[in-house]
């Protein structure tokens, strides 16, 4: 039986030598994939989740440049790579100009899989032609810190079971005029600093109002505008067979105005991300 942590090891050796080859701009790795002792090719992109993982980083002397923070949720290898990129691209790590080598294994497993990837091919819609690129109106932590609540609502849910959820972040003034409150408010009254998703206290607050029927509503800079909001817009694009209102709501406000949406789906919590009408990237967690 093959060696798991010897097979870790000839997948660095391997990713160096094609990230070379290649012209890749870099190989990403998860800090917990790499075997004790191995040390991550020049220029490697170490990916951390938790606490544990930065230590690691800090013994490997990683530059902080070159350490990437990304949520904390199961998926599976290829999930784990369009995370990966995602952030990395939205951290402006890597560009959609690029080709990056990842490297991956199971859930805080040790690497046994190689992946190289032309960024472009998969998330051209992140910088769509006719829309400003993310960090021109929503603040790059802010879309991570959005993507990380919809990741944990799709991998825990709520109380041991699945709900769907909307988030709209983004050119919030442009989609409240396509939008209706169904319900008063929640948020409304509340001073802005109390209502910024970058304080980790509003992370239960999320949780609960995400819940309600309707969009979660979020600014550029991360603070609440409401939740309980219906989207009125209607997308160009057909969207996939099976999706629902939710998914087509994403659609429409996404393809009218220049904010990015994340639907959380009620069946199996599968993360989607849309913009400019289209879906641009799915994210499935890991089974619970």
């Amino acid at each position: 039986m093959p060696d798991p942590a010897m097979t870790a090891n000839l997948l660095v050796e391997a990713a160096a030598g094609i990230a070379r080859a290649s012209g890749a701009k870099a190989v990403l790795v998860a800090a917990e994939a790499l075997p004790e002792g191995t040390e991550p090719p020049e220029g490697t992109i170490l990916l951390t989740r938790r606490v544990d993982d930065q230590r690691r980083a800090d013994r490997l002397r990683i530059p902080p440049q070159q350490i990437l923070s990304v949520p904390d949720v199961e998926l599976d290898r290829l999930g784990q790579v369009k995370l990966a990129a995602l952030v990395a691209v939205s951290r402006r790590l890597l560009d959609l100009a690029d080709t990056a080598v990842f490297l991956t294994g199971p859930y805080r497993g040790l690497l046994d899989s190689l992946i190289v990837l032309h960024l472009g091919a998969e998330y051209e819609l992140l910088h769509a032609s006719d829309q400003p690129s993310i960090a021109e109106h929503i603040k790059r932590t802010v879309f991570q810190r959005s993507l990380d609540l919809a990741l944990h609502l799709g991998a825990h849910g709520r109380e041991g079971r699945h709900i769907g959820a909307l988030l709209v972040v983004g050119d919030t003034s442009e989609v409240l005029t396509k939008s209706e409150q169904m319900i008063l408010n929640p948020f409304q009254g509340y001073p802005e600093k109390s209502r910024n998703i970058l304080d980790q206290r509003m992370t239960e607050t999320i949780r609960e109002y995400s819940q309600l029927d309707g969009a979660i509503l979020i600014r550029g800079n991360g603070v609440v505008e409401s939740a309980g909001t219906r989207l009125l817009a209607t997308s160009r694009h057909q969207i996939e067979a099976g999706l629902g209102a939710r998914h087509a709501a994403a659609a429409g406000i996404t393809d009218s105005t220049r904010s990015i949406a994340l639907t959380v789906s009620s069946s199996d919590g599968t993360v989607r991300i849309w913009r400019a009408g289209q879906m641009v990237a799915s994210l499935e967690p890991g089974r619970r």
